[in-house]
């Protein structure tokens, strides 16, 4: 099974909200190049597919942090199988259709060449966890837990004010697992070998 192959499989095993069938049509569509879209425009998953790669990685990282004992058993939490699917596998929305290819110079041997690149153009600048949240909410209604998950998935490396994030992770512990989760995935799993 591939990755497409392997979100689709997670996604209608777990995804059956109102409205979620015509979300997935929307990203299956031509007009969503969410399978082939970079994570990011030079760093982690800056290649075709890149996004889907990120997606499924915080899934895994986020399923497997739910599963840990302190977790469950001290920090009490537990969230559905859907719930987990639609805050790891759409955190990132926000990013499709906002990269397009191009070329960079860089020198190498004394000689400058150009390389493919791709550069972040994005058409509906909504900010970054917002715009997920604005998207998904268009096909389909999230839990406030999950719309707080997604908004605040880039924890305090983002430009959001720290108060919101220590607040919203205080308030909404799926927030913060999965900030985790995606921290996890983007730095250990995607960084730079």
């Amino acid at each position: 099974m591939n990755n497409k192959e392997r979100f689709i499989d997670i996604y209608k095993r777990y995804i059956h909200r109102e409205g979620s069938e015509k979300l997935l049509e929307f990203l299956l569509s031509k007009n969503s190049d969410f399978f082939d879209a970079p994570a990011s425009a030079r760093f982690h998953g800056s290649y075709e597919g890149g996004l889907l790669d990120h997606s499924l990685n915080v899934y895994d990282c986020l399923k497997d942090y739910l599963s840990r004992d302190r977790v469950k058993e001290t920090y009490h939490l537990s969230y559905t199988e859907e719930s987990i699917a639609i805050v790891a596998l759409l955190h990132d929305l926000c990013k499709i259709n906002c990269y397009k290819k191009g070329t960079r110079n860089v020198k190498e041997n004394g000689q400058w060449i150009q390389v493919p690149t791709f550069e972040y153009n994005d058409t509906l600048p909504y900010g970054h966890g917002e715009k997920s949240v604005y998207m998904i909410s268009g096909y389909m209604r999230l839990t406030r837990e999950e719309a707080f998950a997604i908004r605040y998935h880039m924890g305090f490396s983002g430009s959001e004010d720290a108060r919101n994030v220590g607040a919203a992770f205080e308030m909404f512990p799926l927030a913060f697992a999965l900030s985790t989760a995606d921290m996890e995935a983007t730095y250990f799993i995607e960084g730079k070998k």
